[in-house]
């Protein structure tokens, strides 16, 4: 007779295996193996804490593992195993559900060693959890080597240590008031300091509010841009890489509508969200359309926009705490690539301001040569731009997400 929980567990480990390919992220994963196993919603909150706590911990998760088991795993087993040993070591469960749950995942043939290596990690628990202050800091908080040295030098080591801890707690949510809409009679959250608008919000998201459009989920930091931006009211604005919405969203409030908003998307499949989004919000963009920037701009949109947002691909940094498993994915030589993107970018939208106008170059990044070094070339480049401003959120200093912003102007 199977556990009675035991789905949820072999949800986490067919999630595991398909994130191990490559091809999804850990967020469409929850989502997608709850749907297909009709979980409830307690069950499917259960498999998104497992799913993310290995990811957050895979690494030290894997040392555990090594210590309790000698002897090769097929990939399979290891990750009955890292279910196992995230509900016991991180999520803290009781010790025979986590033990039982998880051996019936296992084929007939493993279960007595799954049963066996997890048995030992209950007896051996506070023996493994002492023995973390001997290790290497990107192992006891799971982040690749490369990463904690270029995070080292950047920010010193008592920062570093501080952002891999953030980046290993659940995130919080927040949420932004739309102007736009009736305001709620009262917001169910704390208001954020400095962040006029923006609530911390306690347990489920309000269902109610969020489908009326009066309040969108939204991290503080999302702000820094678009106040940089500062739209005005009739300004004919491009927000160039608006999926899904949000940086859109404030820049149609700060207009009273948007109703001059030109909003596009590098990906066609983004923007039935992205209408869906700004719709419900209330907003009314001009033009939602598909571009490419890395490509030259329509010549009917050169010297066509007061001011353009550039929310650039970037490598995520800054993120990591919401977007889990972008620290096994990125990799050194990826931000290599990025900021030739980027610059292609810069590049692609300067002509489609007027003159005397603001373009704003922004990223989720807090890696100095996507953000301040990215920028410096570009203006070293083109004599007619200016920097006026910059605007950065560090997670460890400011407790948001980490984000970057520089507001250029072009000479009149």
């Amino acid at each position: 007779m199977p556990a009675k929980n035991y789905h949820v567990r072999q949800a986490a480990v067919s999630a595991l295996r398909a994130w191990a390919k490559g091809h999804d992220y850990a967020e469409t994963l929850v989502e997608r193996h709850a749907h297909r196993r009709q979980l409830s919603s307690q069950d499917r909150g259960l498999l998104q804490a497992i799913l993310l706590g290995v990811l957050r911990n895979r690494r030290v998760i894997d040392h555990w593992i090594g210590k309790l088991r000698n002897g090769k795993l097929d990939p399979d087993t290891r990750d009955i195993l890292r279910v196992g040993l995230c509900q016991l070591f991180i999520l803290g469960l009781p010790d025979h559900a986590a033990v039982h749950e998880t051996v019936e995942v296992g084929k007939a043939n493993v279960r007595g060693l799954i049963n066996a290596v997890l048995r030992r990690a209950t007896t051996s628990k506070k023996r493994l959890m002492d023995d973390l202050a001997d290790l290497a800091p990107a192992i006891t908080l799971s982040h690749p080597d490369w990463l904690y040295n270029r995070w080292k030098s950047a920010f010193g080591k008592a920062n570093t240590l501080a952002l891999m801890e953030w980046n290993n707690q659940p995130a919080e949510t927040f949420a932004r008031i739309n102007p736009l809409r009736p305001a709620p009679e009262e917001m169910p959250g704390t208001p954020v300091e400095g962040a006029t608008g923006f609530f911390k919000l306690e347990g489920a998201p309000p269902s109610a509010l969020l489908a009326a459009g009066q309040i969108y989920i939204q991290d503080p930091a999302t702000r820094h841009s678009v106040e940089l931006l500062d739209p005005k009211p009739g300004e004919r604005i491009l927000d160039a890489c608006a999926a899904p919405g949000g940086k859109s969203f404030l820049i149609a409030a700060a207009q009273g509508g948007g109703s001059s908003l030109v909003c596009t998307d590098s990906n066609e499949k983004r923007l039935p969200r992205l209408r869906e989004n700004l719709e419900r919000l209330g907003c009314e963009p001009s033009e939602v359309a598909v571009h490419d920037w890395t490509k030259p701009a329509p010549t009917e949109w050169h010297g066509a926009f007061d001011a353009i947002l550039l929310d650039v691909p970037c490598s995520n940094s800054g993120v990591i705490r919401r977007r889990v498993d972008v620290r096994w994915r990125l990799q050194q030589d990826h931000i290599e690539a990025l900021l030739r993107i980027q610059r292609q970018i810069l590049e692609n939208a300067l002509p489609c301001l007027k003159p005397g106008g603001r373009l704003i170059y922004s990223t989720c990044s807090i890696e100095k040569d996507e953000n301040e070094d990215q920028v410096a070339a570009f203006v070293a480049a083109h004599p007619e731009v200016k920097l006026t401003g910059t605007r950065q959120a560090l997670p460890f200093r400011d407790g948001t997400d980490g984000a970057f912003a520089a507001r250029l102007e072009t000479s009149a």
